[in-house]
């Protein structure tokens, strides 16, 4: 059946998860291969119809070819709108015009380009935002200093790991 879908144009899949039992399908090669190519299949919610029901799914696996590197299997998790899933979500850097550790000529290092959070399924924030106001040369931002979006947490609470560090330019003295 598998040879047979992607004879015709489409990659096999499969829905599992939500209580229910899974359900194969076969998504157009052609539709999966744009989505892949445009980033962040992985972390964005889907809505798939299968026989006429509208699942809310999000992808946790795509097989790809070992030569070509083409999609030959795609996998999704089905959800309901207060399931709980871990995600990339990337950050983003704002009000470095208001760093005076980098207005000193400091650096902004970068530890985290995204951070994994624990984000309820019908509320997925598109991104971090982090305000660098305030932060000097040898400052260092962790999680906690972060303002998280609302309904999301890092899945691990005890720990407070760095998303970013202002790091001196060579030759300025930390003082």
């Amino acid at each position: 059946a598998a040879r047979t879908a992607r004879r015709e144009g489409y990659v096999p899949g499969v829905i599992y998860g939500g209580g229910e039992a899974p359900v194969t399908i076969n998504v157009k090669f052609n539709t999966l291969l744009k989505r892949l190519k445009a980033g962040k299949f992985l972390s964005t919610l889907l809505n798939v119809k299968v026989d006429g029901v509208d699942t809310r799914v999000i992808c946790r696996g795509v097989q790809r070819d070992v030569v070509k590197d083409l999609p030959v299997h795609v996998d999704f998790l089905r959800l309901s709108e207060k399931s709980r899933i871990n995600l990339h979500i990337p950050v983003e850097f704002i009000n470095a015009e208001k760093c005076p550790g980098l207005k000193r000529g400091g650096t902004l290092t970068i530890v985290r380009n995204d951070i994994e959070l624990m984000v309820t399924a019908g509320d997925i924030p598109e991104k971090v935002v982090v305000d660098l106001t305030g932060y000097n040369v040898n400052d260092s931002i962790h999680i906690s200093n972060v303002t998280l979006p609302a309904g999301s947490k890092p899945p691990i609470a005890d720990r407070d790991f760095a998303v970013a560090s202002i790091q001196p330019p060579s030759g300025l003295s930390a003082g």
